[in-house]
């Protein structure tokens, strides 16, 4: 049979179709979002989630970070449509980062669901993904950050693979090329970037994630290597992670403030106290730093800036039609 082989123009004009139509179909999907999209079908359903939200952190301050990064994690990987929180051996959250993700969290999730449900307007109306999104603006506003409008709609996504989790996920030794890139493949600017990490304000990570940064290691970069780091901070650190550290120990990113929705994450930055490689760049990189330096003298804008991002955020992969539904249990798919 004789191959077909596009020219260099012809192929430049495939790739650009093929470019318009993925762009106008995510455009299509973002589009269905609206604030007011439970209004007739489920009008209490913000006051619902908050109210399961409200009743989690009352017990434990540990669902309020988890929320947040299970948020990032969901959208980063297939898009927002909930498939992080899919329960299956080849699950996204049997893979990579998402191992850890908060047991809280997902009780939250679970409770919040179990909450709007419990409505006889609002059953099985209202995704896990739109709880998803609504809890995580509801755990930073409990914290002391902005209250801001959701954009709902969302359907649930049907697919769920550990396969893709690594490599759309952030890694702790990113750099700032790295990080761009990543942002970038999913519409996020270097702004968006450096206000969503913003959220590690009220964020826990484990001494796997940081320990080369205390440690010099046979064939690594150790301590000393990388972005610079307080020396009495490092010292202060070896004690909570210890070279033969427990795999439950952690430390929070915010040296500041750390149970405080606040822009004390960027004071940390500034004082050589990021504990992961990922977060102290953003300070360290040249390119960055101004960005750094504004939301930490200036907590209002680091707020917008943040609002700005998580809608942004919040539009990535919506699932629509026949691509979605809506689950009647979170974990798993109808």
């Amino acid at each position: 049979m004789r191959s077909t082989r596009l020219s260099p123009p012809s192929l430049r004009r495939s790739v650009l179709a093929a470019a318009v139509v993925a762009l106008t179909a995510a455009w299509c999907a973002a589009a269905q979002l609206s604030q007011s999209y439970y209004a007739s079908t489920c009008p209490n359903v913000e006051t619902l989630v908050r109210g399961a939200v409200t009743q989690k952190l009352q017990e434990t301050f540990n669902a309020a970070p988890g929320t947040l990064r299970l948020f990032f994690h969901d959208c980063f990987v297939r898009g927002c449509d909930a498939s992080v929180l899919l329960s299956g051996p080849d699950d996204e959250h049997s893979a990579g980062a998402d191992t850890t993700l908060s047991p809280d969290a997902l009780d939250l999730i679970t409770r919040a669901k179990a909450a709007v449900d419990s409505d006889p307007q609002c059953a099985n109306k209202v995704s896990c993904a739109d709880i998803l999104a609504l809890a995580a603006r509801d755990v930073v506003s409990q914290t002391g950050g902005p209250n801001y409008p959701v954009e709902l709609g969302r359907l649930d996504g049907k697919v769920g693979t550990r396969a893709v989790v690594k490599h759309n996920l952030p890694g702790a030794g990113f750099d700032l090329d790295q990080l761009n890139k990543l942002f970038a493949a999913n519409g996020l600017t270097q702004t968006d970037m450096i206000a969503l990490s913003g959220g590690h304000t009220i964020g826990v990570t484990h001494c796997d994630k940081f320990v080369r940064r205390l440690y010099p290691f046979k064939g690594g970069r150790g301590a000393g290597g990388g972005p610079p780091m307080n020396l009495y901070f490092l010292r202060q650190m070896r004690q909570t992670c210890p070279l033969n550290y427990s795999p439950s120990a952690f430390a929070m990113l915010d040296a500041v403030s750390p149970r405080k929705f606040d822009n004390g994450y960027y004071q940390t930055l500034q004082q050589m106290k990021g504990l992961l490689a990922s977060d102290q760049v953003l300070f360290a990189d040249r390119r960055s730093r101004a960005t750094v330096n504004y939301f930490a003298a200036n907590q209002t804008a680091f707020f917008d800036a943040f609002v700005a991002a998580m809608a942004k955020l919040g539009r990535v992969g919506v699932k629509t039609g026949s691509d979605g539904e809506i689950r009647r249990v979170c974990t798993k798919v109808n």
